[in-house]
C-alpha cells in the first residue's frame, strides 16, 4: 500500500515524535536524516511539554502509578490519572526520547532513587505485582537501559495454560486477557531485541502469540463473537488497554525484528483495518481513556494522525510481505 502524498503531508504537518516515524517508517528516509528530527523530541512539541511537567525528584506527578494525594473520591470524579511516572515513561518511550541523552539518563537515575510502587513501597525498577504494570515496566525499562530480568523472570511464571496473561491472576483467574497479554507480549519482544532472547522468552512469547492468533486477534475461542467490540474501534494512547491495531503494529514489530513473514491468521484484522479507512485516506481516532493527561493531543471522532501513521505502517508490512503467506 503506498499512502497518498496528501496523508503523508498531513502526517508532517505535526509533531516531531510522529514526523520521525513517518520518515523511518513510511519514507525509508536514511538515518541521519530521521534520527535528527528524533532529536526534536526533547526539546519541541510534545515531548518537551511532557518532560517540562516531571517534578524536580524525577518523579510526574508524584507518584508512580498514583499522583501524589488522589483520594477515593478523585478517582470516581475524575477516573485513572494519565499523569505519573509510568504512563509519563511510556508516553516519553512511544514519542522516541533518545534515551542516550543526559536528560533521559538522569530521569532514569532519579526515577530509581525516588519512585516508590504505591503497591508495597518496591523501587520503581524493581516492579510490583501487578502483570500490566509490571510488563509496561520492562518495556520503559528495556528503551530506558535499565536491567529489568527480575522482572521478566517474574513474568515467565505467571503464565496462564491458555498461554497469556491476566493481571487478575492474583485474584483467582485462570484464564488469559487480551489487555494484559499485548502488555506481556510487548515486554519480552522488548528484551528480546536489546540482545536477551533466552529460550524461555521464545517460548513464552510464541505461546501469548497463539493465543492471540488462534482468536483472530479479536475473537472469543468459544463462540467466535469479538470479545470486545471496543477491540475493533482505535484509540490512542492505548495505555494498558488492547485493540485490534495494538495487536497488528506488534505484529508488525515481531515480524520485522526476527524476520519471520506475517500469519495468514492475521487477514480478517488486516481486512478490518482497511475497511475502517476514511476516503480522504485517514483513520479515526474513535475513543479515549476517562481520566486526567499532561498532554490532549487528538479529539476522538476526528482523523487522527497517531492512528493513521500505525495503520499504514502495518498495512505497508503486510504488503510488501506478500499479503501474509508464511511457509509452511
Amino acid at each position: 500500500m503506498a499512502p497518498t502524498g496528501s496523508v503523508i503531508d498531513w502526517l508532517l504537518a505535526s509533531d516531531p515524535a510522529i514526523r520521525w516515524q513517518v520518515m523511518r517508517d513510511l519514507l525509508d528516509a536514511p538515518e541521519a536524516e530521521w534520527q535528527a528530527e528524533r532529536a526534536r523530541v526533547e526539546t519541541e512539541g510534545w515531548g518537551a511539554r511532557l518532560l517540562a511537567y516531571q517534578d524536580e525528584d524525577g518523579q510526574w506527578a508524584g507518584g508512580a502509578f498514583a499522583p501524589a494525594g488522589y483520594s477515593e473520591d478523585d478517582w470516581r470524579t475524575h477516573g485513572q490519572p494519565w499523569t505519573t511516572t509510568c504512563f509519563s515513561l511510556q508516553q516519553l518511550r512511544e514519542f522516541g526520547l533518545d534515551p542516550s541523552t543526559a536528560r533521559a539518563r538522569h530521569t532514569v537515575d532519579l526515577v530509581g532513587r525516588n519512585s516508590r510502587w504505591e503497591e508495597g513501597g518496591q523501587p520503581f525498577w524493581v516492579g510490583e505485582v501487578e502483570e500490566c504494570i509490571n510488563a509496561r515496566t520492562v518495556t520503559v525499562g528495556v528503551y530506558f537501559g535499565v536491567d529489568v530480568s527480575p522482572i521478566i523472570q517474574r513474568l515467565l511464571g505467571e503464565r496462564q495454560p491458555d498461554g497469556g496473561w491476566n493481571c487478575e491472576r492474583c485474584n483467582g483467574s485462570h484464564r488469559s486477557s487480551f489487555h494484559t497479554t499485548i502488555n506481556v507480549l510487548e515486554a519480552f519482544l522488548a528484551y528480546e531485541q536489546a540482545g536477551h532472547s533466552t529460550p524461555q522468552t521464545w517460548a513464552a512469547r510464541n505461546a501469548g502469540e497463539e493465543y492471540l492468533l488462534r482468536r483472530g486477534l479479536f475473537r472469543r475461542l468459544s463462540t467466535g463473537a469479538p470479545a470486545d467490540a471496543r477491540y475493533l474501534t482505535f484509540l490512542h494512547p492505548n495505555r494498558w488497554r488492547y485493540d485490534l491495531l495494538r495487536g497488528l503494529d506488534y505484529f508488525r514489530a515481531a515480524s520485522l525484528a526476527t524476520g519471520t513473514a506475517p500469519d495468514p491468521r492475521l487477514r480478517e484484522a488486516i481486512d478490518h483495518l482497511r475497511s475502517r479507512q476514511s476516503g480522504d485516506g485517514t483513520w479515526p481516532l474513535d475513543w479515549t481513556l476517562k481520566g486526567p493527561v499532561w498532554l490532549e493531543m487528538e479529539e476522538p471522532g476526528k482523523p487522527s494522525r497517531w492512528i493513521t501513521l500505525r495503520a499504514l505502517r502495518v498495512l505497508r508490512w503486510w504488503d510488501a510481505a506478500g499479503d501474509g503467506h508464511r511457509p509452511s
